[in-house]
């Protein structure tokens, strides 16, 4: 049986819980961490009977599942807005995108970091539900941002010396350890380091 398809209890669900449910659990898991987070917290946080949590979810870790996907697909969104900017160069959406990640987690005193991070360092061993949902949407991260540098080495703005999906998963996979240190030091000096040797150094534009 998928372990993520809805249990079938209880009276037929009010329209919109399901979404309701899935943000509540964004906030809180994102805020307390998976294992300080119970079902009671949950729906509480939106404001809604226990019970109804189980028409939906068969479980916490298949709620879990369906938070990650949540999270992925908003913060897709948002890099796409930037990696798609038609009014500045492949080179320059990247550097974009990062300065307003670095300057929303200085606003956020920083806490939290990425939600897919904190999931891979605290479940990920003990999950393959949660594994398998964290693998595929680092990999559809990594694919975003393989196709602007694959094209910022086109135009000459980065260095083609290593292919664009290795790059990809370099960036992708520094970030996340830049973001564990910047909770750990509650500081931005590892994003700024992440943001100096990345865009002064492995992204340096090519001597013509």
């Amino acid at each position: 049986m998928d372990s993520r398809s809805p249990a079938k209890r209880g009276p037929k669900p009010k329209p919109g819980t399901r979404e309701k449910l899935i943000q509540a659990g964004v906030q809180t898991i994102h805020a307390s961490g998976y294992g300080g987070t119970s079902v009671q917290s949950i729906v509480e946080a939106a404001d809604i009977p226990k019970g109804s949590f189980y028409n939906f979810f068969q479980s916490k870790e298949a709620f879990a599942a369906e938070v990650i996907d949540a999270y992925s697909n908003r913060g897709q969104e948002r890099l796409r807005s930037f990696l798609l900017n038609p009014d500045a160069t492949p080179r320059e959406r990247l550097e974009a995108y990062f300065d307003d990640r670095i300057e929303a987690f200085r606003t956020s005193q920083y806490v939290r970091g990425c939600l897919m991070g904190n999931f891979s360092a605290e479940a990920a061993d003990q999950s393959a539900l949660i594994r398998d949902g964290l693998t595929k949407h680092f990999g559809a991260w990594c694919e975003l941002l393989e196709t602007c540098i694959a094209e910022a080495q086109s135009q000459r703005e980065i260095s083609g010396q290593f292919p664009a999906s290795l790059l990809a998963k370099f960036l992708l996979n520094s970030w996340e350890g830049a973001l564990l240190r910047m909770r750990a030091e509650k500081s931005d000096a590892p994003l700024l380091d992440f943001k100096e040797i990345v865009f002064k150094k492995l992204f340096e534009r090519p001597v013509s």
